[in-house]
């Protein structure tokens, strides 16, 4: 799932390691985020947004996954 993770936290002048001490998760999750290859619970996707002053929709780029996944099951019709 496309998401911000990266960019915010580069703007935010954080480390993995930081961000991640502030989520309470490893750095190793906040990796696995940044490369969309791991979707996060709720909860931990409302730290991340409360981290960055953003919504939880901007932050995993909602509208657009959303559109892009309708894209694809259109596909299946």
């Amino acid at each position: 799932m496309k998401n911000r993770v990266r960019e915010l936290r580069t703007e935010a002048g954080l480390t993995q390691q930081q961000l991640a001490e502030l989520v309470h998760v490893s750095s190793r999750t906040i990796i696995s985020l940044e490369k969309g290859q791991y979707n996060p619970s709720l909860l931990l996707a409302y730290r991340l947004a409360l981290v960055f002053h953003t919504t939880v929709e901007e932050l995993y780029c909602l509208a657009e996954n959303k559109e892009l996944e309708d894209r694809e099951n259109e596909d299946w019709t």
